[in-house]
């Protein structure tokens, strides 16, 4: 039985690869709950659900708000050109772009209309054009360099082919994603208590919440370092690419607290507990990516259950307390909802992918 090249799994991978219409469903689903949160008080205020369209410029405009509706739609422009490569080109997939967030903008804004928390504007329409047009014209112009640069063929070197593996590099982005939300413990996720009731655990002394706060982000990390290299092709510096990403974690929750706290929290969310965790969790981490196929999957599904349930049970966090309450979530409160609900819901969809891998006994080609 011949095995297959790496040059010919690089081919499959240029003309089947959906990782970037993977991205692009994905984001186009969190632009929907985003525009729609917190989708409460829904009523109807007797007119047509497009009367917004001859409605006077709003009299009250933040350059937040302008912001946020032209860089909200810039990532949509852009996956939207490249998920329709290479069946389109470049031009036509630019058209389809923006005629598709047209069409996306002015049916969120409509259904916007029947929520009292939402205002819907001309001018949300046409700043998501501008961004979806902005997103599309970098998509043709990187195309070709993303479709067939160096940005594919190391994707091609270093993961495997195939289309589950594109939905796992997904995930791991969506991770990173869910480091935004500085509520949450650090790497923690699956908490459903904020979607299914606005109850937490009773607080207890801040010793039981070190000790609780170190598991939950060790184990949740050693997982994210398993699935990484559940990815990954044999031979591949796994632990090099899990530490790249692990500081891109860091990073990303750094960014976060420093853009809605201040700047003398921006490592509040660097805890006891978040210290050992990371730190222990680091080290076996390292030691993990050696192991069989098999004992890695089960590793990875069992540690990230014990840390989901673990997650609900967990306690207020003494430590950010006093820092969350003074949080003003202002113009971040969709943004907060969105990370959230990715965040309560990633643990849930990573255990299904897991049982997906180890369902498929799929051995990795050399």
């Amino acid at each position: 039985m011949r095995t297959p090249s790496l040059t010919a799994d690089r081919t499959e991978l240029r003309e089947r690869s959906p990782l970037a219409r993977i991205a692009f469903v994905i984001y186009a689903v969190l632009v929907v709950y985003a525009s729609l949160y917190p989708m409460t008080g829904w009523r109807d205020h007797g007119l047509s659900p497009l009367a917004y369209l001859a409605s006077p410029w709003p009299r009250y405009v933040t350059s937040f708000d302008l912001a946020a509706n032209v860089l909200g739609y810039v990532p949509y422009g852009f996956l939207c050109v490249l998920a329709l490569q290479p069946r389109f080109a470049l031009l036509v997939a630019f058209a389809i772009a923006l005629a598709s967030a047209a069409g996306l903008s002015l049916g969120l804004e409509a259904v916007q209309s029947y929520l009292p928390s939402r205002v819907a504007t001309n001018l949300d329409v046409l700043c998501n054009l501008a961004g979806a047009a902005c997103g599309a014209a970098l998509a043709v112009i990187a195309a070709p360099a993303l479709l067939g640069g160096p940005l594919k063929r190391a994707r091609a070197t270093a993961f495997l082919p195939g289309a589950e593996i594109d939905a796992g590099l997904a995930l791991i982005g969506l991770w990173l994603f869910i480091q935004l939300n500085p509520a949450t413990l650090l790497f923690g996720a699956g908490d459903l208590r904020d979607l299914l009731s606005p109850g937490v655990g009773r607080a207890r002394a801040p010793e039981f919440f070190v000790t609780l706060e170190a598991f939950i982000g060790a184990a949740n990390l050693v997982s994210v370092a398993l699935l990484v290299s559940l990815l990954s092709r044999p031979a591949q510096p796994v632990r090099a690419m899990f530490a790249v990403l692990v500081l891109a974690a860091l990073s990303v929750k750094v960014a976060a607290f420093a853009v809605i706290m201040h700047a003398e929290n921006v490592l509040v969310w660097l805890t006891p507990g978040a210290q050992f965790g990371l730190l222990s969790g680091l080290v076996v981490a390292l030691g993990a990516v050696a192991l069989p196929r098999v004992l890695r999957l089960a590793a990875a599904a069992v540690l990230l259950m014990v840390a989901t349930v673990l997650v609900n049970l967990a306690p207020p966090n003494p430590y950010l307390a006093a820092t969350l309450k003074l949080w003003q979530q202002g113009p971040f409160l969709n943004f907060n909802g969105l990370t959230r609900v990715v965040s309560s819901l990633w643990a849930y969809v990573a255990l299904g992918y897991l049982m997906f891998l180890a369902a498929r006994r799929r051995e990795p080609v050399g």
